[in-house]
This record gives C-alpha cells, sequence and structure tokens, in this order.
C-alpha cells in the first residue's frame, strides 16, 4: 500500500467523527451512527484505493452502506477494509469518554472476516508480547507480564468491560492483586492503549464483538504487541457463518498473524469524546478540532494528527 495512503484514511476518519460531533450526548445513538456512517462512506469515495468491506455496519441486506462486501474507493490498489464509524455509540448518545471512529486496511485477503458474535480477547503492549496465553490462568498471564515490565502484579492495570459474563475474570483479577478499570462500551480503544507505554494499561482481557477484535489486532499489530483471541458463537446458525466465512476450526487460539496476515496494515482512529490518548472534538464558532491517531506495520510509524478544520475560510482564526 501507498504511505500516502495513511492520511486519507485520516481524513475518513476526522470526517465521520466530524459528522455524529453535535449528536454528543443528545441520546440518540443510531441517528449518530447514521451520520458518521454516511460520512465516512463519501469520504472513501475520494480515496485512491479499490477497497472491500469485510467487516462493516452488516449484511448487505442489514445496511445501506458500509455493508459487508460493499466496494469504496475511486480505484487503486486492492484492500480488505474493516470499518466502525462510531466505535461507542452509546458513549455518544450519553456525553461519555472513549468514543472514536476506526478503521483498519489491509491489503486483499489479509484481515479475517470475523462474523458478528463474541470473541474472547487478551492483549498487551510490544515489553509483554510473548507472555500471554488465552488458555492460561489469569493469575499466570498477570505474573508473566508483570516481570516483562519490570513491575509488580499491583502495579498493573486491567480494563475488562464491565458485564455479568465476566464476573469470574473480575474476582481473578482482583484475586491476583491488580487494578482494574471498568468500561462500560467500546473495547477497541481500550486495546490500542494497552499497547502504548504511558497511559495507564498493561492489559486488556474478556469477550467482546469479534468484528472488533480484528480491528483491534490491526492496531496491536502496528504498535508491535501480542494480541490472541477465540470465537465464541453461540448456536448452530453463528458456527455456519464461521463455516461460511471459512473459518474451519472455532476453536482455534487466533493470533495477530491470522486476524491480520502479512507484513502491511494500517490503522486509523479519531476521537468523538475525550480518550486516554486522544483528545475528543473541540467545536468553536467556525469549525472544530480533532485529534487522530494513525499507525502502520510496515514502517512501524504512530502518528498523532491534531487538526483545526474551518468550516467558513473567510473567518479562518486559528486558536491554541
Amino acid at each position: 500500500m501507498n504511505r500516502e495512503l495513511s492520511m486519507e484514511f485520516v481524513r475518513v476518519t476526522e470526517a465521520a467523527a466530524i459528522a455524529c460531533g453535535h449528536s454528543v450526548g443528545r441520546g440518540d445513538k443510531n441517528g449518530a451512527d447514521q451520520l458518521a456512517v454516511d460520512a465516512m462512506r463519501k469520504m472513501f469515495d475520494t480515496v485512491n484505493i479499490s477497497g472491500t468491506v469485510v467487516i462493516g455496519e452488516g449484511e448487505m441486506d442489514e445496511a445501506p452502506m458500509l455493508y459487508i462486501g460493499e466496494k469504496v474507493g475511486c480505484g487503486g490498489p486492492e484492500v480488505d477494509i474493516a470499518v466502525d464509524p462510531v466505535e461507542g455509540t452509546n458513549l455518544v448518545a450519553k456525553g461519555q469518554p472513549g468514543a472514536i471512529a476506526v478503521i483498519a486496511i489491509a491489503p486483499k485477503g489479509c484481515l479475517l472476516h470475523a462474523p458478528d458474535m463474541y470473541m474472547d480477547k487478551i492483549a498487551v503492549g510490544p515489553r509483554a508480547k510473548g507472555c500471554i496465553n488465552i488458555d492460561a490462568p489469569i493469575q499466570e498471564n498477570l505474573e508473566r507480564v508483570a516481570k516483562a515490565l519490570e513491575r509488580n502484579v499491583r502495579d498493573l492495570s486491567v480494563v475488562v468491560l464491565d458485564r455479568e459474563r465476566h464476573q469470574g475474570i473480575i474476582e481473578d483479577v482482583r484475586r491476583a492483586g491488580a487494578r482494574i478499570q471498568l468500561i462500560t462500551d467500546g473495547d477497541v480503544n481500550p486495546v490500542v492503549n494497552a499497547g502504548i507505554e504511558g497511559t495507564g494499561v498493561h492489559m486488556y482481557i474478556g469477550k467482546g464483538g469479534a468484528p472488533e477484535g480484528v480491528l483491534a489486532a490491526a492496531a496491536i499489530k502496528c504498535l508491535g504487541g501480542d494480541f490472541q483471541a477465540r470465537l465464541c458463537p453461540e448456536d448452530d446458525e453463528q458456527v455456519a457463518r464461521c463455516l461460511k466465512m471459512g473459518i474451519g476450526d472455532i476453536n482455534r487460539v487466533l493470533t495477530l498473524d491470522d486476524l491480520v496476515k502479512g507484513d502491511d496494515c494500517m490503522f486509523t482512529s479519531t476521537a468523538i469524546t475525550d480518550c486516554n490518548l486522544l483528545n475528543g472534538l473541540n467545536y468553536f464558532g467556525n469549525g472544530v478540532r480533532t485529534h487522530t491517531i494513525s499507525m502502520r506495520y510496515l514502517t512501524g510509524t504512530v502518528r498523532f494528527v491534531d487538526a483545526v478544520h474551518t468550516f467558513d475560510r473567510k473567518k479562518m482564526e486559528i486558536k491554541l
């Protein structure tokens, strides 16, 4: 993929975030999502790619645009695209932190076509790469990660979605002595935090959406961290969907290279509301300021893009 595409993808997530930004705190998660979808889809039409949406807003009969299998772009290298125009729709509706617009891109055939179901996940940053095992007890994983980070288990902070299904995980983490950050929604952003030192997050663990797992895996791959997962189909229909998408062994542990193949992928997210790493949208009289993270695995580049977008060129006043 051309390196110039990284900035084009920044514009895509910026457009989605800006489009739904005025919906923050207004209680309409579906309306916010639709605004972001429309803007993201329109912006993709300006990007020089021949893209196929492999993770999107649903099947063709479930979503009018950015559906699985939809072709986007105005011509160029063939790529797989995973999108979530609003990751954390509830967070946007309630005006809470952690909502992002996010995409991941890789050459054609390199992103796992993850079906819409649950996935068990565990993620850490580069210094703890090779130290996690999704089948090992939580205490063992925490001890290995603590050793790799040259700290005690009690110094670790683990992010877990606040769900009834995670009660056992929460108790195990507490029993081991580590700290916990419970979040209400959106597990892509905390996985990114786990991949970057200084965020105060050392591990993400738990069960969340499989499509979001692929997005998060792309980020962790770019950051040099580690990620393991396993699909969790809940009925025969979901098992059939796995088989249809080419996932033969549903019990197999999925590694980073299973989720995101090859030696090139990109990940981009723009904050809608405030996040650990990124500042949320900041509107002023005739424009808005955005904050975006853009990564590429091939070069190891991680960019933070702080941009000011002026809606009326006649009144352009840039202030810090």
